[in-house]
C-alpha cells in the first residue's frame, strides 16, 4: 500500500469510528437542532442582516485585493497606539515572535483561537516550559480530554454532557452529575484565579481594523475579556484575512457573524486599541493602568497572501468563522471534526490544502465532500465551496493525490454507470 492509500485508509477508519460513536451522535443531534432553531430566530428578528452580509462580502473582497496595503496600514496604526505589531510570513516566524515575547516559565491564559491551531501553539509554549490554560469552556474541555477542537465556535461539540461530567469529576476529584449548569460553574471556579495569576494572555481576533489598529474579539462567556485584560502582557494572533478597513466595518462583521452563529447579539464585544492608559493626572499619558502594560499583535500570513491571488480559492478567505456551514454539511453532521484536519468541512478542505496541512492532509477531505451546496446556502458570504473543491481535485489529480479507491470508483462509473 503506497503512502496515499495509507493516508486514505487511516482517514476512512477515523470517519467510520466517528460514525459508530454513540456519544458523538448524541452530542451532534442536540447541537444541530439547537443551532438551527436559534439561527432562524436571529435572522427572522434581524432581517436587515441580508443586506449587511452582502456589504460585508464587498469589504472582504476589497481587503483581499489590497492585502499589502492593508497589512502596512494596520501595523502603522497599531504602533501609533503604542502597541507592538508584527507580520509573520510563516508559522516559524510567528513562533519565533511568541518565543521572544513570552520566553519560558510563564503562566498563560488563552482565549479561543482556531488560528493558533496552525502553529500548534499550546504544545510549542509548553515545550518551552510554560503552563497554558485554555479558558473558553469548549477549549478547556478539549484540552483536558487531550483531544482536538471539533468546531470553529464550539470546540467540544462532539462531547455530550455525560462525558463532560465524567471529565470534570476527575479534575475536582468529586462525583458530578451531568447537569450543564453545575458543570459550567465548576469550570468557572477552576479558572477564575488563573486569569489573575497569569503572566500572559493570548487571544485570536474576529477582526482587526486597518485605520485604527483596533482588535475586535467577539465572545459570550466573558473569558476573553479576562484573558485580554487581566495579565500584564496581551498577545493577539490574527490571520491577515481578518483585516477590515474601518471600525464601522468591524461592527458590520460583528452583526453578521452574530446572526449566523445563532445569536441575537454576543454577550461581549471587546475593541482593543493598544495597552491600557490614563491621562487623568495633568493630562500626562501613562500606559499600563488596570489593563495590560504591553499589547502585541501578530499578523499571520502562512499562505494566505498566495491564495488571495487566485480568483477561485480566494473565496476561502471570505470566511467569517460563523460555523453555519458545518451544521448543514451532511458529512460533518455525522462525524464532526474528524471530517477535517485543523479546519473542518468543505471550507476546511481548502484551508487545509493551502494554509494548515498541505495537499497530503487535504486530499482525503476533498474526496469526502459531496458537492451538495448546502454549505453555500447556509453561508452569509455565499462562499462557493463546491467550486473550490472541484478545482482542488483537479490540482490533486495532477499531483497524483488520488487514492486507488477513488480511481476504481470513477472507472466503475465510466464503465458500468454505477459507483459500486
Amino acid at each position: 500500500m503506497n503512502k496515499i492509500d495509507e493516508e486514505w485508509f487511516d482517514y476512512k477508519n477515523k470517519l467510520y469510528e466517528a460514525l459508530d460513536n454513540e456519544f458523538i451522535r448524541t452530542a451532534l443531534r442536540r447541537a444541530i437542532k439547537s443551532f438551527r432553531a436559534n439561527r432562524d430566530k436571529a435572522i427572522k428578528r434581524y432581517p436587515e442582516v441580508e443586506e449587511k452580509r452582502k456589504k460585508l462580502r464587498e469589504v472582504k473582497e476589497y481587503v483581499l485585493t489590497h492585502l499589502d496595503e492593508m497589512v502596512k496600514m494596520t501595523i502603522e496604526s497599531f504602533e501609533t497606539m503604542k502597541g507592538h505589531a508584527y507580520y509573520a510570513k510563516t508559522v516559524e516566524d510567528a513562533l519565533k515572535i511568541f518565543d521572544e515575547i513570552v520566553g519560558s516559565g510563564k503562566i498563560i491564559v488563552k482565549s479561543k483561537s482556531i488560528t493558533s491551531e496552525e502553529l500548534d501553539l499550546n504544545e510549542y509554549l509548553e515545550r518551552r516550559g510554560n503552563t497554558v490554560y485554555e479558558t473558553d469552556l469548549g477549549e478547556f474541555i478539549v484540552q483536558n480530554l487531550g483531544s482536538k477542537p471539533m468546531h470553529i465556535l464550539s470546540p467540544a461539540i462532539h462531547v455530550p454532557r455525560e462525558k463532560v461530567a465524567e471529565l470534570f469529576s476527575k479534575i475536582v476529584n468529586k462525583k458530578l452529575p451531568p447537569d450543564v449548569n453545575q458543570l459550567v460553574s465548576i469550570a468557572r471556579s477552576f479558572l477564575r484565579d488563573k486569569f489573575f495569576k497569569a503572566d500572559v494572555g493570548i487571544s485570536g481576533a474576529n477582526a482587526v481594523c486597518a485605520n485604527t489598529g483596533s482588535i475586535f474579539v467577539i465572545e459570550n462567556e466573558g473569558n476573553a475579556r479576562f484573558a485580554t485584560n487581566a495579565p500584564p502582557v496581551y498577545i493577539a494572533l490574527a490571520g491577515i484575512e481578518k483585516i477590515v478597513p474601518t471600525l464601522m466595518d468591524g461592527m458590520l462583521l460583528v452583526e453578521v457573524v452574530s446572526r449566523y452563529a445563532s445569536y441575537y447579539a454576543p454577550s461581549f464585544v471587546s475593541i482593543i486599541s493598544g495597552p491600557s492608559k490614563t491621562g487623568d493626572i495633568e493630562k500626562v499619558p501613562v500606559y499600563g493602568v488596570h489593563g495590560p502594560k504591553e499589547v502585541h499583535l501578530i499578523l499571520l500570513d502562512n499562505g494566505r497572501s498566495e491564495i488571495a491571488k487566485d480568483p477561485v480559492f480566494r473565496e476561502a478567505l471570505y470566511c467569517i468563522r460563523c460555523g453555519a456551514c458545518l451544521y448543514e454539511c451532511p458529512v460533518y453532521a455525522l462525524t464532526t471534526g474528524y471530517y477535517g484536519y485543523k479546519y473542518f468541512g468543505g471550507i476546511g478542505t481548502i484551508w487545509t490544502a493551502f494554509i494548515a496541512g498541505g495537499l497530503e492532509k487535504a486530499f482525503p477531505l476533498a474526496y469526502t465532500c459531496t458537492l451538495c451546496e448546502r454549505c453555500v446556502k447556509a453561508c452569509p458570504m455565499e462562499i462557493d465551496v463546491p467550486k473550490m473543491v472541484l478545482k482542488l481535485r483537479k490540482l490533486l489529480s495532477s499531483r497524483n493525490y488520488v487514492p486507488k479507491f477513488v480511481k476504481g470508483m470513477v472507472q466503475k462509473i465510466l464503465t458500468d454507470k454505477v459507483p459500486y
